[in-house]
């Protein structure tokens, strides 16, 4: 006879247990729920498998442009392998593949939060925000001169492009997100 798991909790075993937590279910409850899933694919229908408040969140998740086909995580797939092997040559070639896999997984995370955040899925004000900022700041030090401009100038632009751009994104969040200013 095999052990019983650490979770469960002492009881008769018709029941939840004495003291169980609300959400907790007995073997019972789980083999029924099981056999009603089994019956489902059985007949053809989708089982209800997920909870009810993850499957609401689920199905607002927003879909990527392109379909079903996983780009994003074959990019960041390819950033990762690009990192790794980056670490293990030696020179500028090294140094390349780095920084390519920096830049790709950073263009996969900033797509993703883009498109949590106009669907309403999920709030990233502050990271598209300082995205715009820092675009905004590295334009300005590339465009006027590496040592020209003071870097005490910069900070204060980057600043005054975060604040309105925090403000707008955050105000477009709640607009989608039926009222919500995060999630």
């Amino acid at each position: 006879m095999g052990k019983r798991s650490r979770k469960r909790l002492a009881g008769d075993g018709d029941g939840p247990p004495e003291g169980a937590t609300e959400g907790r279910t007995s073997r019972s409850e789980r083999d029924a729920a099981r056999e009603r899933r089994a019956q489902a694919l059985a007949r053809g229908d989708k089982p209800d498998s997920t909870p009810k408040a993850r499957s609401a969140r689920e199905a607002d998740r927003p879909p990527a442009p392109w379909g079903a086909f996983p780009l994003a995580e074959v990019v960041g797939l390819l950033s990762l392998i690009l990192l790794v092997v980056g670490f293990f040559l030696q020179g500028p070639r090294g140094f390349v593949m780095i920084l390519a896999a920096l830049v790709l997984g950073s263009i996969v995370g900033l797509e993703l939060s883009a498109r949590e955040h106009f669907a309403g899925y999920r709030s990233h004000s502050t990271l598209l925000a300082g995205v715009a900022a820092v675009l905004v700041m590295a334009a300005l030090v590339y465009s006027t001169g590496f040592g020209t401009l003071a870097p005490y100038l910069v900070v204060p632009v980057g600043a005054l492009v975060f604040v309105p751009c925090f403000v707008l994104l955050r105000r477009t969040f709640r607009t989608r997100s039926g009222g919500l200013s995060f999630r």
